[in-house]
């Protein structure tokens, strides 16, 4: 089964926005066994889009257009679906305009005759109602295809897919079964990965395809099978994906697809363990990762972002002299970042980062990029130099997974 996905908006082809509708949809649909044909990106023009349309239909089943839904002149989807669908005028979708006037009383605000429009859709659609927002998501039914406009704003879209969109294809095509299997590894990159298992990955069925999937950080090991799931086919993924973990036992993370600090922050939970931070040139990025998951709270208890060394030396107990030694950015300067963090937050474990992120403040000696990483535990302390590239947003993020892989290193020492 094909699908294809068009996102609307001139705010996507200047740069202005990132379109990570497709990236996600993309993921879903491939979970349920339906294959992306291709991706295109339009402008809000009529004609721009009708082609997109008359392509995408020539190669995929399902089409689906995300944004260009807004109540402004220049969101003009639902007048160019019309026009090409050929409808015979727009209707008053009455569940649509009472969400509208819901939400808009929300916020003791009145519905505007431009709001009011957004309830108004082609008479041979049929009406998804989007609990979410104003704009309605419209489904056209074209011989055996599907094509589906949803909102562009990304939670809304999401909402639609998982509780509506996916289930409906699911419901109206014989799709394949698919079995994924994922392992997360870190601290190894994809070569040394694909050396070290290149021996199991010969020995694959046909039918058992094995993926690399690399990011900052870590790589992802996809085993998948879509041959049918039956419990013998089920059993062998997994008999290959134990036999990839006791190869890589070093660098395996978790059995599921789940970002590095999110795994960290399971293992911790598990084991009753506390982290705390203590972030230099990181400005809390290593914070924010953590904090973005539900529950993170019973392992993360917070930090302190100490950027100036009148904060290093207030917060956490850094000497004057060992800054006045060493500097900031140095092995001695964030081992005792992280053993005042352990102390003054009351935690098992903390990590402290200090570095030059750049692009200027680097000397001969301690270049831009330069990152010194501690880990501590109340009674081990591991440090680490690291030297990144001159562009400061990547140092930041690099500095931060560095460091989560450095914490993971220890946790592991530990579990042994």
């Amino acid at each position: 089964m094909l699908a294809e996905i068009i996102t609307i908006g001139d705010e996507i082809l200047i740069g202005q926005i990132i379109d990570s509708n497709s990236a996600w949809m993309a993921v879903e649909l491939n979970k349920i066994g339906v294959k992306i044909k291709q991706i295109t990106s339009v402008s809000d023009d009529a004609e721009h889009i009708k082609e997109a349309l008359r392509e995408a239909e020539k190669r995929a089943n399902i089409i689906l257009i995300t944004g260009g839904l807004g109540p402004t002149k220049d969101d003009i989807t639902k007048k160019t679906l019309a026009e090409y669908y050929k409808s015979g005028g727009m209707v008053l979708h009455q569940p649509t305009l009472d969400k509208v006037a819901s939400i808009f009383a929300k916020y003791n605000a009145p519905v505007t005759e431009l709001n009011k429009l957004q309830a108004m859709v082609p008479d041979n659609c049929e009406v998804i109602l989007n609990e979410n927002g104003t704009a309605p998501c419209m489904l056209f039914r074209n011989e055996d295809r599907m094509i589906v406009s949803m909102p562009g704003v990304p939670f809304e879209m999401m909402a639609l897919m998982q509780d509506k969109i996916l289930p409906l294809i699911k419901a109206t095509y014989n799709l394949p079964s698919i079995f994924h299997k994922t392992i997360l590894t870190a601290g190894i990159g994809e070569s040394f990965l694909a050396e070290k298992i290149a021996h199991i990955e010969d020995s694959l069925p046909a039918y058992i395809k094995l993926a690399y999937l690399p990011k900052l950080g870590i790589v992802r090991l996809r085993l998948s099978t879509v041959t049918g799931i039956t419990p013998e086919t089920q059993q062998e993924v997994e008999h290959f994906a134990k036999l990839i973990k006791n190869e890589i036992e070093d660098f395996w993370v978790a059995d599921e697809d789940i970002p590095l600090e999110k795994a960290i922050l399971n293992l911790m939970d598990a084991q009753k363990l506390t982290l705390s931070v203590a972030e230099s040139c990181t400005g809390g990025y290593l914070s924010h990762l953590l904090t973005q998951h539900p529950g993170s709270s019973s392992v993360f208890l917070g930090g302190g972002i100490v950027y100036a060394n009148a904060l290093k030396m207030k917060q956490l107990d850094v000497s004057s002299q060992t800054l006045d030694t060493y500097g900031a950015v140095s092995e001695e300067t964030v081992i005792e970042m992280a053993n005042g963090a352990i102390k003054n937050f009351n935690s098992d474990y903390a990590i402290a980062i200090s570095g030059i992120a750049g692009p200027d403040g680097g000397t001969a000696e301690k270049p831009v990029g330069t990152v010194w990483i501690a880990v501590a535990h109340q009674h081990q302390t591991i440090a680490k130099k690291f030297t990144f590239s001159n562009k400061r947003l990547q140092n930041i993020e690099r500095a931060a997974i560095a460091a989560l892989n450095l914490l993971l290193r220890l946790l592991k020492q530990h579990q042994a």
